[in-house]
């Protein structure tokens, strides 16, 4: 019993110091962006409790943008569900890298699978940066002690800004509103590390705007599909020209 109780007193220590990662500057540039997007939702017509319950049911502020874009203009069900599969599908390659560094020899798979909800760009730098440093037997303490305070206090910034940000004055309103897509622009383009992610995101900067005159009621998913295949193919012709070039050089 005592041994299970050190365990215990270890793992709490490891969940508070993941709580104070909530200080850290990318979860507040987050948080920021959170009273955009509650401006955002309130200009859109969403309540204050659907945009608190987007916040933690989807918890990935690119996706929830998108829900709420499609939404606005018009799309129907099935193409707003498939932007936002699509938009939240890049987690996945985000989750198969950090899980593996936070199992331990007993850690459950269903606690694993609980705390992939709370793994979004932002947890994810959060995790890739600092948890080397922790013992492999806390990082899972760690992560859900950052993870999970981080969803939580941003799901109560939405609610208690969302009732504020109408009286802000049109420029601080807008300014807020603006973090939001320079939050998600930029910490994309950060977190790419390989030049397919970058060529795919640049190709949907350019064809959104061109699609949305087009076919505004599925821009953002003929975009993605779109901006992704062409991606894809030209990472791969420069993946084989790289690879003729190195076979001559051999």
């Amino acid at each position: 019993m005592t041994g299970d109780s050190e365990i215990q007193r270890h793992q709490l220590v490891w969940f508070l110091r993941g709580m104070r990662g909530i200080t850290s500057l990318p979860a507040l540039i987050l948080m920021a962006s959170y009273v955009g997007f509650s401006a955002f939702a309130l200009q859109s017509g969403l309540t204050r409790g659907e945009a608190v319950f987007m916040t933690l049911s989807i918890w990935a502020l690119p996706a929830q943008m998108i829900l709420i874009g499609t939404m606005v203009g018009g799309a129907p069900l099935a193409a707003s569900f498939a932007a936002v599969t699509l938009s939240s599908i890049r987690m996945m390659p985000m989750v198969a890298s950090i899980m593996p560094q936070m199992r331990g020899e007993r850690t459950p798979v269903a606690i694993l699978l609980f705390l992939s909800h709370f793994l979004a760009i932002t947890s994810w730098v959060f995790a890739t940066q600092r948890l080397e440093g922790v013992p492999r037997e806390n990082r899972v303490a760690y992560f859900a002690g950052f993870g999970i305070t981080l969803t939580l206090t941003n799901a109560a910034i939405v609610g208690v800004s969302y009732g504020v940000v109408s009286s802000f004055p049109p420029v601080i309103a807008g300014a807020l509103f603006m973090m939001t897509p320079v939050y998600f622009v930029a910490s994309i383009w950060a977190s790419a590390t390989q030049p397919v992610v970058k060529i795919a995101f640049a190709l949907g900067i350019v064809l959104g705007p061109l699609l949305a005159l087009w076919a505004p009621d599925f821009d953002v998913l003929y975009a993605g599909l779109g901006g992704g295949t062409v991606a894809y193919l030209i990472d791969r012709y420069r993946r084989r020209r790289l690879k003729v070039r190195a076979g001559a050089e051999a």
